[in-house]
């Protein structure tokens, strides 16, 4: 039964602390990065959520998890590999271009997301969600292009060559991959957690993703050790905040709502993380980002009468 219809309040809370959970992820991604590579990031952040989720998963849901069919393994092996993938792709893509850039291109998602579900899970886009959608990219792109642009009696923006300069069309395209990724990710994550209860589907997808990673880091010649102490700390909270409390919460919210909604939410990413810039890193959101984050805003309100 969808729990939503009966304490919207408690769904709109919980998508909230999830969307200012995952928006962490970028400033603890990049504290950690002036130490750790990113394949050993991605990697660390998936195996610390799969360990810690372990203890719960293997005692309390041990039945739940023996029953599971090869067909579910192989899904959630699948939703693994696509998680492993939009980790590994986005948080590179940091090293390249900048967390405005890069946070907004990877949550695209939805975009992906919404053109692919009739055709995978034969779940109908209505106009609202289509309106809702569009309004959130629209907000999105603006908040990417307060990046570099500026609003000075009209938007002011570099020519276009700039945009196209080797290492930020290698990070934006790494960014967008992980949205590809991502939506990959929510489409199978749907199938799998209709019929899987959170703690069982999470211990799943993040193990496998968390060997998919460990795999990658191996073959590119990293290591997990040898790093300063203050680099396991962002590690730590990064497997805490932004992927158990944060991703956990998308994932319990597949269970009762199309994953096209559940995407589009995500959007509200690019707002969380330029507010905890502001609080934590003093850097005030330009005018353009605000007007961007509006619109976000009012996508993710469309998109959700859907839901109601």
């Amino acid at each position: 039964m969808n729990t939503t219809h009966r304490n919207p309040a408690l769904f709109f809370l919980a998508i909230t602390g999830g969307v200012l959970a995952v928006s962490t992820a970028a400033i603890f991604i990049r504290y950690a990065q002036t130490d750790v590579p990113s394949l050993v990031i991605a990697a660390v952040r998936l195996t610390l959520a799969a360990l810690l989720l372990a203890p719960v998963a293997l005692t309390r849901h041990r039945d739940e998890l023996t029953r599971l069919s090869r067909h579910d393994l192989g899904l959630g092996l699948l939703a693994g590999i696509f998680l492993s993938l939009h980790f590994a792709t986005w948080i590179t893509s940091l090293e390249y271009t900048s967390v405005a850039s890069s946070v907004v291109l990877v949550s695209t998602t939805p975009l992906w997301v919404a053109l692919l579900s009739p055709l995978v899970l034969r779940e109908s886009i209505t106009r609202m969600t289509i309106l809702g959608l569009a309004l959130a990219l629209l907000g999105g792109v603006v908040v990417g292009l307060s990046n570099t642009c500026s609003w000075q009696n009209g938007l002011i923006c570099p020519p276009s060559a700039e945009f196209l300069q080797g290492k930020t069309l290698w990070g934006n395209f790494l960014a967008l991959a992980g949205a590809w990724m991502g939506a990959g990710y929510l489409l199978i994550g749907r199938r799998l957690r209709a019929q899987t209860s959170l703690i069982p589907y999470i211990f799943i997808v993040y193990g496998m993703a968390a060997l998919a990673l460990i795999v990658l880091m191996l073959a590119s010649g990293e290591t997990p050790f040898g790093y300063a102490p203050i680099s396991y700390l962002w590690l730590a909270l990064l497997a805490l905040v932004p992927q158990l409390l944060g991703h956990s919460t998308f994932n319990w919210a597949l269970r009762y709502l199309p994953a096209s909604f559940v995407a589009v939410t995500l959007l509200g990413e690019p707002i969380g993380s330029t507010l905890l810039a502001y609080l934590i890193l003093s850097e005030t959101p330009s005018a353009l980002e605000i007007f961007g984050g509006l619109l976000i805003l009012a996508g993710i309100y469309f998109a959700a009468q859907e839901s109601k």
